[in-house]
């Protein structure tokens, strides 16, 4: 799915020697549009994703189909985040999941602890069951971000089991102080866009994820002000900050035009 369509891009996927590779262009912007439009145009039961920013390691969609198919079978499966090579000075290693055991969740847990949607795979009728992404999520959007977490929260919820598989491994580019700083502010905009959108939908759990997001983010940054690094405490400054205006913005965003409550 590309939204900045090139001749180069079209080039790459023809050289890839995939027979089955598709190149689609996506007229309109978003990562959740785009997998959507992914979901929609998949011939395949599983679709597997990742972001443009990640490299799947080898063996990636191997590891996911084992884990897909090991009983209990569950609707979806995580994987691994590592950094991408090594990173040089003023780089930050970003969005990582580095446990080496793996682990079934289920029930009323923070999405974010399950995994992203960085390395994600689940059936494609299920994505289909459960609406895909949420179009007022992700990059791209008015929401910014926690598109992941969302459709996370959302099989979890229904009764779904999500694996986490760490076999399964992508690598993640690392990120320069401004790029980092930026996403501090969409990570936790998006956190609260999501929260607010359940809230909407009178989701009691949604106001626990508030403040254990806002536990995650406390701790460091008084441990940061402790030592007076002045860095990290405008990291966590920045991602508490964004909290309240995404969860504005959740709370008063428009319905997805074709969408049902039903599903959510």
């Amino acid at each position: 799915m590309d939204q900045a369509p090139s001749e180069e891009a079209r080039r790459a996927v023809a050289a890839s020697g995939l027979p089955r590779a598709r190149y689609v262009e996506q007229p309109r912007l978003g990562l959740s549009a785009s997998r959507n439009l992914a979901l929609s145009s998949a011939s395949c039961p599983v679709l597997a994703v990742t972001d443009d920013d990640c490299v799947p390691g080898p063996g990636w969609v191997a590891a996911l189909a084992a884990a897909l198919g090991r009983s209990p079978v569950p609707a979806a499966v995580t994987g691994s985040i590592l950094p991408l090579g090594d990173g040089g000075p003023g780089l930050y290693a970003v969005s990582l999941r580095e446990s080496p055991q793996p682990a079934d969740h289920a029930g009323r847990v923070l999405p974010w602890t399950t995994g992203s949607g960085a390395n994600f795979a689940a059936r494609r009728e299920l994505l289909l069951a459960h609406g895909g992404w949420d179009e007022r999520l992700g990059a791209g959007s008015a929401g910014q971000a926690a598109e992941d977490a969302d459709l996370l929260y959302r099989l979890l919820r229904s009764g779904a089991v999500v694996r986490y598989e760490p076999t399964a491994v992508v690598r993640h580019e690392w990120q320069n102080r401004a790029r980092r700083l930026a996403t501090r502010w969409s990570y936790g905009y998006g956190v609260g866009a999501m929260c607010g959108l359940w809230l909407r939908r009178r989701d009691r759990f949604a106001a626990r994820m508030l403040l254990e997001y806002v536990r995650l983010h406390l701790r460091p940054l008084a441990s940061s002000v402790a030592r007076a690094d002045r860095s990290r405490a405008t990291e966590h400054v920045r991602a508490l900050a964004s909290l309240g205006p995404g969860l504005l913005h959740g709370l008063w965003a428009a319905e997805p035009s074709g969408s049902g409550e039903q599903k959510w």
